[in-house]
């Protein structure tokens, strides 16, 4: 597997920056991605931000359900992944199969550190995703800035 994992540990970014950051970094790269949420409310909420982008562009996006999925650079929903995405990005405690990690570039997990479930389920999946051979990288904005904290390699898996 190729894809590597990036944990984001919010203490004092929002939300809205960092998703909309990341997800024009993706786009500038090429790639599709997938924003997964279990909220519809959060996912429509990413939707609006995401439409009011900067006054010369927006980031072409949309949600989950429409005839045109399969070509959106960049697709909110919950299901499974359906515009042939290199991202995929986790909210609100969405998580990711293996098989799904087959043509990935990069999973972003993003998580509430005010949110002691969040804290714990970042973690179980670290050990997933680590466990399953991906290459990792946890970072948090506690000091103001975005900091590297703790990266691992991959592991070749057998």
């Amino acid at each position: 597997m190729s894809a590597t994992a990036v944990f984001y540990h919010l203490t004092r970014s929002g939300l809205d920056d960092l998703v909309a950051t990341l997800l024009t970094r993706a786009a500038g790269q090429g790639w599709r991605v997938f924003l997964r949420c279990p909220d519809k409310g959060l996912l429509d909420h990413l939707d609006a931000k995401l439409w009011l982008g900067p006054e010369d562009g927006f980031l072409a996006h949309g949600l989950q359900g429409g005839v045109h999925d399969a070509v959106q650079p960049v697709l909110l929903g919950q299901g499974e992944i359906a515009n042939s995405a290199k991202g995929l990005m986790l909210l609100g405690g969405a998580l990711v199969a293996q098989a799904e990690l087959v043509g990935l570039e990069r999973v972003w997990l993003v998580f509430d550190g005010a949110d002691e479930a969040a804290v714990q389920a970042a973690r179980a999946q670290w050990t997933q995703l680590t466990g399953w051979g991906l290459a990792a990288q946890y970072w948090a904005d506690d000091s103001g800035s975005w900091v590297k904290k703790v990266e691992k390699a991959a592991v070749a898996q057998d």
